[in-house]
């Protein structure tokens, strides 16, 4: 069989039930929702953070992104998005370059957010193609970032359009699809969606657009309503793109992921989860993931198996033959043996930690040890998946087991940056948070 291709869809603050095929109460996704029909949902497949460029340094390496001094802000933005140690290091082997020295066309459509030019760049990073932004969200008509600057560019050049942002990924990344098909080439096609996520703009609203320059945070508007047509939006140019998949050919030996990058934001559905984007509680971390591969994965399956964001790349490397970097060996497991046995469930325990209100969390069997700001919580996630039980005083030998397995995971890492930065688009002076 002919290498497989990729294409790894990321969605931008969707919460968990947004989808149909996650309990969504609205349609906003028949074709991501058509997607997990033909193939596999994971119903425990979690974000390495909640919050947006921690994960994307995980997606990239194949690693817990702790071990990066850039992962450290949550998230990069601002001033100390610009300094020479915020972002992913030209040297380190990524999923595109790896990949590229396997024979493979890769680009990346939409949102990098690991780090500015001239020291960071997805064209340093193992990508032949960029058509997106480079920080970690802008105006979906003027496309400018919450600074007030143009921030939309096509292979380190600005780019100028005058196209719904979502629609212009969307067309960007059926092109790719196409030249890739007319070369015969195996391709890698990152495509980085910017919605869900602020400012809250339909197609519609180009009109609204206009006021928003430097406003892009957007705390005085948006609704339920226009959330949820953004997310149909990105389903449309989804739903075409798997089409055109099918019309050259391409669709059967084709590894298609969607997912999110953390948790959902302000107008997102989380049910039954709590929290959200920011938090280690579920609603931050539990993410959507559907996988669809008809060569290889059976339709309508349904995996309990715990899965990572880091674990893309070693999957991705796996199937394409490819071999990682030595001296980077990755954290994230592969999941080509859940493909071929959707009923596999692997053991295995997964950490987090913030910075933001010092929270940790774990991961192992029907268990989660939760901390933050030094209160600890041991909940039993299968029955209790909004985390209202707290069993730490009931069991207290597994509390302090959890607590040390998770410090000797922590001892791995390096430790958090003293000049770590946490940035909030909001707090409670702007909107209730319950």
């Amino acid at each position: 069989m002919s290498l497989p291709n990729f294409i790894f869809i990321l969605a931008d603050d969707l919460g968990y039930a947004d989808l149909g095929c996650y309990g969504g109460r609205a349609p906003v996704s028949p074709n991501i929702d058509r997607m997990a029909r033909q193939g596999m949902k994971l119903t425990r497949g979690y974000a390495n953070s909640p919050v947006c460029s921690p994960t994307r340094f995980a997606l990239m390496t194949g690693r817990y992104q702790y071990r990066l001094r850039g992962a450290a802000d949550e998230p990069l933005h601002g001033r100390s998005a610009s300094r020479s140690a915020s972002g992913l290091p030209p040297g380190h082997p990524t999923m595109p370059s790896l990949l590229r020295a396997q024979g493979y066309r890769t680009a990346l459509v939409g949102k990098w957010h690991l780090g500015f030019e001239p020291d960071f760049g997805p064209l340093l990073s193992g990508y032949d193609e960029h058509c997106g932004l480079m920080s970690g969200g802008i105006d979906y008509f003027t496309h400018t970032a919450p600074n007030g600057k143009h921030d939309l560019w096509e292979n380190g050049e600005p780019f100028h359009s005058d196209a719904y942002l979502t629609d212009l990924f969307s067309g960007k990344a059926i092109d790719f699809v196409r030249r890739c098909a007319a070369s015969r080439d195996p391709f890698l096609l990152s495509l980085h969606y910017t919605a869900p996520h602020w400012p809250w703009e339909t197609r519609e609203d180009r009109e609204l657009a206009q006021s928003l320059v430097g406003k892009t945070f957007h705390l005085d508007g948006g609704s339920v309503e226009v959330y949820q047509r953004m997310i149909h939006h990105m389903d449309e140019g989804i739903g075409a793109l798997l089409a055109e998949l099918e019309r050259l050919g391409l669709d059967r030996n084709t590894l298609v992921v969607f997912t999110s990058d953390n948790g959902g934001e302000r107008f997102s559905d989380n049910w039954p989860l709590v929290g959200g984007k920011m938090d280690l509680t579920e609603g931050g971390i539990r993410v959507p993931y559907v996988v669809r591969w008809p060569d290889m994965i059976a339709p309508d399956t349904v995996s309990r198996q715990f899965a990572m964001t880091m674990d893309w790349m070693p999957t991705f490397l796996e199937a394409a033959g490819a071999q990682g970097h030595p001296d980077y060996p990755p954290d994230g497991m592969s999941l080509m043996p859940l493909f071929r046995d959707p009923g596999l469930d692997r053991g295995r325990e997964l950490f987090w930690r913030m910075k933001h209100r010092r929270q940790r969390a774990m991961r192992r069997d029907n268990w989660k040890y939760l901390a933050i700001e030094g209160n600890e919580y041991l909940f039993d996630i299968e029955k209790d998946s909004r985390e209202r039980a707290n069993l730490a005083g009931r069991h207290p030998g597994l509390l302090a087991e959890f607590r040390g397995r998770y410090e000797q995971w922590e001892s791995t890492m390096p430790p958090i940056p003293e000049d770590a930065r946490v940035t909030l688009v909001y707090t409670d002076k702007d909107m209730p948070r319950v």
